[in-house]
C-alpha cells in the first residue's frame, strides 16, 4: 500500500465556523488546491464526513449524482483521498477510513509515526554502512 503524506501549515481563522474548520483541516492535509475552482474535492470530502456517522459507503456514481459532478471528476478526487489514506475502497464503494474525524487524524498520525520510524531505521543502517 502506498500512502502520500502532505502537511501544510495553514493559518486557522479566528472564530471559524464548522465549514471553515473542515476547509482548514482539508487544506492542512493538502487535499484541496487552487485549481479546484468549484470546490469539488471539498464537496466530495464533506460527503464522506457526513456519511461517516452512519458508516455508509458510496459508489462513485452516487457521489457524482448527489454532487452534480462528472464521474471522472469524482474518481480523480477519490484517488487523491485514497492516496492520502482518508478514504478506503470496499468492493465498488468508498467510505471514510474512520467514522470520526478525530479518529481519522489519530490514525494518520500513527501512519506517519510508523513511516518516520522506518525512515530513521534505514538512515541508521545507511550511516553504519558508510562508517
Amino acid at each position: 500500500m502506498t500512502q502520500k503524506f502532505i502537511l501544510i501549515k495553514v493559518r486557522k481563522a479566528a472564530n471559524p465556523n464548522v465549514n471553515e474548520e473542515l476547509q482548514w483541516l482539508g487544506n492542512s492535509l493538502g487535499l484541496f488546491n487552487l485549481r479546484d475552482k468549484d470546490s469539488s474535492c471539498f464537496r466530495v470530502f464533506i460527503t464522506f464526513v457526513r456519511n461517516a456517522k452512519t458508516n455508509t459507503a458510496l459508489s462513485s456514481d452516487e457521489i457524482a449524482e448527489k454532487l452534480r459532478l462528472s464521474r471522472a471528476t469524482v474518481i480523480h478526487h477519490l484517488d487523491k483521498l485514497m492516496d492520502a489514506g482518508i478514504v478506503v475502497k470496499d468492493r465498488q464503494r468508498y467510505i471514510l477510513r474512520e467514522n470520526s474525524l478525530q479518529t481519522l487524524v489519530k490514525d494518520l498520525q500513527q501512519d506517519m509515526e510508523a513511516f518516520f520510524s522506518e525512515l530513521r531505521e534505514v538512515a541508521k543502517e545507511i550511516d553504519e554502512q558508510l562508517g
